[in-house]
């Protein structure tokens, strides 16, 4: 997912190139002055590893430290100097000393945070120093999977504390006038979160981020990537709790405002907001999986249509890893069942009566692929089907048939699942 930081480019592109080959003094004056202007994007900028003073050998001088505190007041002082080990780290390529240092970079940011009462001018740093911890964490991760470290998550899971204790300071920001509060800053503080637990798998702890989000008197005031964001994992949250109906509204708000530049964002979002659709029976075009590079989806929809199982098997097996790389392999499996319905379906209108023999049903399963299957089989199948209400109607086990209702027998899925 494309991280944007919404500076002001221009402006500060004249300010980057100013700063870019400058002493150790002269970095510490700039830092100073952002502090006594409350210039929170100048200082964000400052404290930035996509900055040129990050490549700047000139700052890791000996005495850096005792120059932070010279020019700095605390825990500004501790902040920076902090900042500066981390660019030396980055510089050694050490991911777990660029953790640690910008551990110690949010801690003591954390601090300054606090003490400024009525005033939010330092949001821009806040958003850019705990993504920064966050991307640190995924790296520490990285590398401590190539060592064979037994405990996967655990850098993760100290980035996500910090973060928390970020988004506590923010929410509880409740007297202060709206336009000087924390509060500002929680969704971008909740879209780190989410990150983290989607990513090692703890989405349990999203459910009380979304009540507090959502109970936000400025829930639809933040910016639009932030809100894209939200939407698009709260959508993928909706779907994995298999709330087909939130989740599509979720990710066509998402899919609907990103950014048409983003494309790797919007190709994300179509990922999961075509399977939700198909499971409401809803099947996507070919010229959209074409334009988003998404054919891994074509035939599954194909075969859903054409009540295929054969093709839908051969699907799901041909582009497997894909699915499961991105989650959605379990969720696609219930497109069996969907497979079957329209199946059944194409054989009620091709007999035209209400009364369908179960063995028509098992030489159409037969012909498209399973063999294997008895009369006892379908007989299962369907009872399933109409425990689901996939199919309306009843099984004369007598007479072997499926009597269907008159009206409506086959409802549309989008009735159906919730």
């Amino acid at each position: 997912w494309e991280e944007r930081l919404n500076y002001r480019p221009t402006h500060l592109a004249c300010r980057r190139r100013a700063m870019a080959f400058g002493t150790l003094n002269q970095y510490l004056q700039q830092v100073e002055r952002s502090i006594q202007e409350y210039d929170g994007e100048m200082l964000a900028e400052l404290v930035s590893y996509r900055h040129p003073h990050a490549q700047n050998p000139g700052l890791q001088q000996a005495n850096f430290e005792s120059q932070c505190e010279a020019y700095l007041p605390s825990p500004y002082d501790e902040l920076f100097a902090a900042h500066i080990r981390c660019t030396a780290a980055i510089a050694n390529g050490d991911p777990m000393d660029s953790f640690a240092c910008q551990a110690v970079v949010v801690q003591s940011f954390l601090k300054a945070f606090q003490s400024q009462k009525e005033e939010n001018w330092a949001l821009p740093v806040l958003k850019l120093v705990t993504l920064d911890l966050r991307q640190f964490a995924v790296k520490a991760e990285s590398y401590l999977a190539h060592t064979g470290h037994k405990k996967p998550g655990e850098m993760l899971e100290k980035a996500a504390d910090q973060i928390m204790a970020c988004f506590r300071v923010c929410i509880s920001d409740s007297r202060t006038a709206l336009d000087y509060s924390k509060k500002w800053g929680t969704l971008a503080l909740v879209n780190q979160l989410f990150k983290i637990y989607f990513r090692i798998n703890t989405l349990h702890l999203c459910k009380p981020l979304i009540r507090a989000i959502d109970s936000s008197d400025i829930k639809d005031r933040f910016s639009l990537a932030q809100l894209v964001t939200y939407k698009y994992f709260v959508g993928r949250k909706a779907m994995f709790d298999s709330d087909f109906k939130l989740a599509v509204g979720y990710l066509e708000f998402a899919f609907a405002r990103c950014y048409l530049t983003c494309r790797r964002n919007k190709r994300l979002i179509l990922i999961y907001l075509v399977t939700v659709k198909m499971l409401l029976g809803q099947l996507p075009k070919i010229e959209l999986l074409r334009k988003y590079d998404l054919l891994q989806f074509a035939d599954v929809a194909k075969a859903v249509s054409q009540g295929n199982l054969l093709l839908f098997t051969e699907a799901l097996q041909k582009n497997e890893a894909f699915f499961i790389q991105y989650r959605v392999y379990l969720i696609l499996e219930k497109l069996k069942t969907i497979t079957y319905r329209n199946l059944f379906k194409k054989i009620y209108l091709l007999l035209g009566t209400h009364q369908l023999p179960l063995q028509a049903f098992e030489g159409a399963l037969k012909f498209t692929g399973e063999e294997d299957v008895d009369v006892d089989e379908v007989q299962c199948i369907v009872a399933n089907l109409i425990d689901k209400s996939y199919i309306r109607g009843y099984i004369s086990h007598v007479h072997k048939k499926l009597v269907v209702s008159k009206q409506n027998p086959f409802p549309l899925l989008s009735t159906i699942l919730k």
